[in-house]
């Protein structure tokens, strides 16, 4: 377990301090659209490319801000207790965030399989057919905006980044049984 712990918890440290710095660029296509639009025509593509920009912030930071236990809990109880008690109460609560996850990362592989042009009933194999090679793209999806660009990447950015969160959520759930047994972590 503590390998695990290590391996998810090192991936997602660094994956979270890179996804940090996205909000800088986040500031700086909002800047150049308030630019653009005071001093030169309207960009199309600034607004629509500052939600992709802020879903892969929010989605990417997500496993790295609950590492970092910088999520909201509610201290009215939580935080008089003791550890152990703690421990259990967050072990069960990261199996309902688990069961979670797990819808998400359905509803995005089938939403990413739909942007890719698929419109079958299994979207994980169409997954892996299309990464393998066995499987074609069909008709690319795109947003519906006059920039109109296609939607399979940012999609692809929420499985990866939920992903990330199941596996961080997993070894949230190890450091808890550790927690439990009184072992360090």
């Amino acid at each position: 377990m503590r390998g695990y712990i290590r391996g998810v918890d090192a991936v997602n440290y660094r994956l979270g301090r890179v996804a940090m710095y996205g909000i800088f660029v986040l500031m700086g296509i909002l800047l150049w659209s308030s630019i653009s639009k005071t001093f030169f025509l309207p960009t199309l593509w600034t607004l629509e490319m500052a939600q992709f920009v802020m879903v892969g912030y929010y989605i990417l930071g997500g496993p790295y801000s609950m590492q970092l236990g910088s999520n909201v809990r509610m201290d009215l109880l939580y935080g008089g207790w003791s550890v152990r008690r703690k421990a259990w109460f967050d072990a069960i609560t990261v199996l309902f965030l688990i069961f979670y996850l797990c819808v998400l990362i359905y509803g995005a592989v089938s939403s990413t399989a739909y942007s890719l042009g698929y419109w079958k009933s299994e979207p994980f194999s169409f997954l892996a057919g299309v990464i393998t090679g066995a499987e074609e793209v069909g008709t690319l999806e795109r947003s519906s905006s006059s920039w109109r660009p296609y939607l399979w990447p940012i999609k692809a950015v929420m499985i990866v980044g939920f992903c990330l969160m199941l596996l961080q959520c997993i070894s949230e759930l190890f450091k808890d049984i550790l927690r439990l047994k009184g072992a360090e972590i």
